[in-house]
């Protein structure tokens, strides 16, 4: 069944810079040289842009984004079951004068929904994936198999200039000593599955996938893995920080610093990561600067958002509870899922840095939202939202 679209636009055109580039369309110039030149982008203001997930948390922000820098012809693709209301409060927004957003709904585990949403498409932002789901079969087809009909469907139609997907930064190993940096050249999981996470292993399954079209099809990509993503609208402490599975909240990080990146900010490295020229099957790890300590981060919480009780676990303590739990699940067959293990302690708890000077350096990506002013923003949603 091919998806069911709504056609949206606004009058008032907004002033934008132009320039047309080699694929003949007009460009709008952005600041995209590291020095804060302007450069033209890969696409078009008229070229058209699809990004799936397009009203969840990050792609609203994206979709604005993308209004902001000029993009007048823009294809948000939802599922039918969500939740459409702040996606249509966008487009009815005046501000974006003459841009037209198309809102597509229908479910990319169809190959003819693909085909539909991704005809004509030059740059497409993949953001849709099954964060919540628990079990690996559910993850794998909805991370996986919706990324292979997307550039099945991508390679059917011969017109995308780039394909950007949004990873995670829980794919990587971080087997590193204490304390060390990671960033792009760090390994990924090899055996994915034992880290007893399925989001977890359906990201590096998407990975991989995407690379393997790129090698084999010459499909032009980025991949963009961010750390955790905060801001009004998500009121969730990172799990890097603790965990309250047992009823009270159980504090891991200690000193290791969160690799935190506002909303915003990271909306800003997606869209340039889809927008730069000449860095096609690159990777990008999008952390904010400043970072704060997870010890800070729940301070500051405590004290702006609301009081409770929590205990710190030393990280020897809680190292030696994970490889305690991974063992008598091995012994019990599974009885006890192994959901904490050595694997997923080295990924979340061990004391690391993280870099993001290469996303600097190849896009010209700053930080707008300062660390300070985005806690603030996400403590004042979270009272908020506390208080409905």
């Amino acid at each position: 069944m091919n998806p069911s679209t709504n056609f949206r636009s606004v009058c008032r055109p907004m002033p934008v810079s132009v320039d047309v580039n080699s694929h003949g369309s007009r460009t709008p110039n952005l600041n995209l040289g590291p020095g804060g030149e302007q450069e033209s982008s890969l696409a078009g203001a008229d070229d058209l842009i699809l990004i799936t997930g397009a009203n969840g948390f990050i792609g609203l922000r994206l979709v604005e984004n993308l209004l902001r820098r000029g993009f007048r012809n823009l294809r948000c693709f939802v599922r039918r079951s969500s939740q459409r209301v702040p996606l249509e409060a966008l487009v009815a927004n005046s501000a974006f004068g003459s841009a037209q957003l198309e809102v597509v709904t229908g479910n990319l585990l169809s190959p003819e929904d693909c085909v539909t949403a991704t005809k004509d498409v030059a740059v497409l932002f993949h953001l849709a994936a099954g964060r919540g789901e628990k079990s690996f079969p559910d993850a794998f087809m909805n991370s996986v198999v919706t990324t292979r009909n997307l550039l099945e469907a991508c390679l059917l139609h011969k017109s995308l200039r780039r394909f950007v997907n949004v990873s995670s930064f829980t794919v990587y190993a971080n087997g590193k000593k204490s304390g060390d940096v990671l960033d792009e050249s760090c390994p990924v999981e090899v055996h994915s599955d034992l880290r007893g996470e399925a989001y977890c292993f359906g990201k590096v399954k998407q990975d991989e996938l995407l690379q393997e079209y790129g090698e084999k099809f010459g499909l032009p990509y980025v991949i963009v893995r961010p750390g955790y993503v905060f801001g009004p609208g998500k009121t969730a402490i990172s799990g890097r920080v603790g965990i309250d599975t047992f009823g009270i909240f159980l504090h891991m990080g200690g000193s290791n610093p969160i690799p935190l990146t506002y909303v915003d900010n990271c909306a800003d490295a997606i869209a340039l990561a889809g927008l730069k020229q000449g860095i096609d099957g690159e990777i990008f790890n999008v952390v904010d600067d400043e970072l704060p300590s997870s010890r800070k981060f729940l301070r500051q919480y405590k004290k702006n958002v609301k009081k409770f009780k929590s205990v710190y676990v030393p990280h020897a303590v809680s190292l030696g509870l994970c490889y305690l739990w991974e063992k008598y699940s091995s012994w019990s067959a599974d009885q006890l899922p192994p959901v904490f293990n050595r694997k997923r302690w080295h990924a979340n708890w061990q004391k690391t840095r993280y870099s993001n000077s290469k996303l600097k350096a190849r896009t010209g990506w700053a930080p707008r939202v300062t660390m300070a002013e985005g806690l603030g923003r996400y403590f004042e949603g979270c009272r908020r939202a506390g208080h409905d």
